[in-house]
């Protein structure tokens, strides 16, 4: 598994920031998703599209990486209610209706929250010999 571990930090590095920024030039797909009691939606976006970009650009350094692997799996874990509103009220995530939304689709996205969580809690651990 340790030559994969640098080639999907690379991946899950690019994934990051690249839906950071998506979060800053599309947003209205993510403040579809956002539960309505959330305050503030839009200051939420921008605040979780930049700490996406910033966590996944410091992923890369290896002096802060400990940290940013940290970061992101608490990104994922601020992140979960939102994914679980999409779920449980069935939102259409191109509109923000709810109850018309693929249900199999965004009831299959929870999973994949402890993937991203356990994809980065793996960069938490130190490989000795590693280059990762």
């Amino acid at each position: 598994m340790k030559r994969f571990k640098a080639p999907l930090m690379y991946l899950l590095s690019f994934l990051m920031v690249w839906v950071g920024f998506t979060h800053l030039w599309n947003p209205q797909q993510f403040l579809n998703i956002m539960p309505p009691a959330l305050p503030n939606p839009e200051w939420l976006n921008v605040i979780s599209g930049l700490f996406e970009i910033t966590l996944g650009v410091f992923l890369l350094e290896r002096r802060v990486r400990y940290l940013a692997a940290w970061g992101l799996i608490a990104l994922y874990i601020a992140v979960f209610p939102a994914n679980l509103y999409v779920a449980v009220e069935n939102v259409n995530m191109a509109t923000g209706e709810a109850g018309t939304g693929d249900s199999f689709v965004n009831w299959a996205r929870i999973p994949f929250q402890a993937v991203f969580m356990l994809w980065a809690w793996w960069y938490t651990r130190d490989d000795e010999g590693s280059s990762a």
